[in-house]
């Protein structure tokens, strides 16, 4: 047997891609008066474009054939199920959210 011949079956590969909500990148970001951190009440949200990146070469991989799952998560208020869902419709086949009100950074 040669070195690595076992290894020279299809293997399934699931590919897990962490994306994150984040303010869209088109708007323009304004800080509290106290200075406590950004204004985010009724500001439009959005995936990290790098995140977006990430899934979108996934899925690449998949449709070349060398992946048989993208499965994503997130972790933050149930708001974030949007990114989740672009995730989806970009082609990944689950979504996981790990929910918490918690302020993440």
């Amino acid at each position: 047997m040669r070195c690595g011949a076992r290894f020279a079956k299809h293997r399934p590969m699931k590919i897990l891609v962490a994306v994150k909500r984040v303010i869209d990148h088109a708007i323009r970001i304004r800080v509290k008066p106290d200075g406590s951190g950004v204004e985010t009440a009724n500001l439009r949200m959005s995936m990290n474009p790098f995140d977006k990146h990430a899934v979108e070469a996934a899925v690449r991989l998949a449709e070349a054939g060398q992946a048989d799952e993208i499965v994503v998560v997130s972790i933050g208020p149930k708001a974030a199920t949007d990114v989740i869902l672009t995730a989806l419709a970009m082609g990944a086949h689950r979504g996981l959210l790990l929910e918490t009100d918690a302020r993440l950074e």
